[in-house]
């Protein structure tokens, strides 16, 4: 793990985010006393979600797709009377 010192961490910060990225932790020192690590962020698999994933959690109205009554449409185009 590398180790440098808050005033090298404010001068090089973006090169060490890129060493983080690359899954290489650095520990921040305070006169030589380690005070903090970055290390890299878990990402979440990029894969789309399946199918059906929500089937049966809840239920969608028959009226779903339904024209909004005159009312709602005015407000969702500014037009609504106050």
């Amino acid at each position: 793990m590398k180790r440098v010192s808050l005033a090298e961490a404010k001068a090089r910060l973006s090169s060490l985010l890129d060493d983080v990225e690359q899954g290489h932790p650095v520990t921040i020192t305070r006169h030589n006393v380690p005070v903090a690590e970055i290390r890299p962020v878990a990402r979440p698999e990029d894969r789309p979600r399946p199918w059906g994933l929500a089937r049966g959690t809840f239920d969608v109205p028959d009226d779903f797709d339904a024209p909004l009554p005159d009312d709602v449409l005015a407000a969702f185009e500014g037009r609504a009377s106050r």
